[in-house]
């Protein structure tokens, strides 16, 4: 629902926060808003937050679910999904990408949220529900948790995971022919490899530098969220999804959400803030100048 009520970090209104120095600090807008702002994005560089305090909103029953093609209409889908996006409104939010079904099916699919009044919302996704020839059509009224839970039984306890991720410059003609050139190549059957989110609406309407997250301007993220069961298929795992993600750089701008960066170092972290890296140095400076806190894509401090 980011598109109608913005992110996670959007609806943050205070934050209880341990420092390095065991001092317990309330952030908000007027208390230490400077560690209200880096902790709105800067990961776990400042201290633990040990409460949190939402804007929440009442909904009712979303229309959402997915429709599922063949992988082999990867190109075509991507190609729907690119135009369709550009005209979609704030209430719907959609992603695509290849994966297998419980039968081991592969599929290219496009998932949904409509999150208004639902007989308006079929009006809206009927584009989608006449294009091509879907193997399923799995949409329907549920309710908001049921959508966030469709697809747990894809991701048990116990797979391998690796993941790489960037923000897309942009989707063009030939950006879309090389990601969907990888669908349904993956040598696992459970990654999720290509997989396209998609951000519009209230999430990028807020300016750059509002937050310490800096990826506003931008309408598409690319991940290769790769999924085995055995430790021995590791490194083909691994190695793969590298392959993937370095024959798509062209595409890509350096940064990325942080949460979806693996193992990439120092340069890429700069590059996962973005503009706000140097005001986020600025606060690591004030509140642990040690860098205590260092397990994680690690902003580090400069005294």
């Amino acid at each position: 629902m980011h598109a109608k009520y913005g992110l996670a970090l959007d609806n943050v209104v205070s934050a209880d926060v341990v420092t390095a120095d065991g001092q317990l600090l309330t952030a908000s807008e007027n208390e230490n808003p400077d560690l209200f702002w880096g902790v709105r994005g800067g990961g776990g560089n400042f201290g633990i937050v040990t409460s949190l305090e939402y804007r929440l909103y009442d909904h009712g029953p979303v229309l959402g679910g997915g429709i599922f093609f063949p992988v082999s209409s990867a190109l075509d889908v991507l190609l729907f999904f690119r135009e369709f996006s550009q005209t979609i409104p704030d209430e719907l939010v959609i992603q695509c990408g290849s994966f297998s079904l419980p039968d081991l099916t592969q599929v290219f699919a496009v998932a949904a949220c409509y999150c208004g009044d639902p007989a308006q919302g079929e009006k809206v996704l009927l584009p989608l529900r006449k294009f091509g020839r879907p193997l399923a059509d799995v949409l329907g009224v549920i309710s908001y948790v049921q959508l966030q839970s469709m697809f747990d039984p894809f991701f048990p306890p116990g797979r391998q995971t690796y993941v790489k991720s960037n923000v897309a410059r942009q989707l063009s003609d030939e950006a879309v022919r090389a990601i969907a050139g990888f669908a349904g190549k993956s040598p696992s059957p459970y990654s999720f490899a290509p997989f396209l989110e998609h951000w519009h609406g209230a999430a990028t309407r807020v300016p750059v530098t509002e937050t310490a997250f800096p990826h506003r301007q931008y309408s598409y993220n690319l991940m290769f969220w790769s999924n085995w069961e055995s430790p021995s298929d590791t490194d083909k795992n691994v190695q793969w999804t590298r392959e993937c993600w370095n024959a798509l750089q062209l595409f890509l701008i350096e940064g990325a959400y942080s949460n979806y960066i693996s193992d990439e170092g120092d340069k890429f972290a700069r590059a996962s803030y973005g503009a706000n890296y140097h005001r986020l140095v600025a606060l690591k400076n004030k509140y642990d100048p040690t860098n205590f806190f260092r397990m994680n894509h690690n902003i580090k401090p400069t005294i």
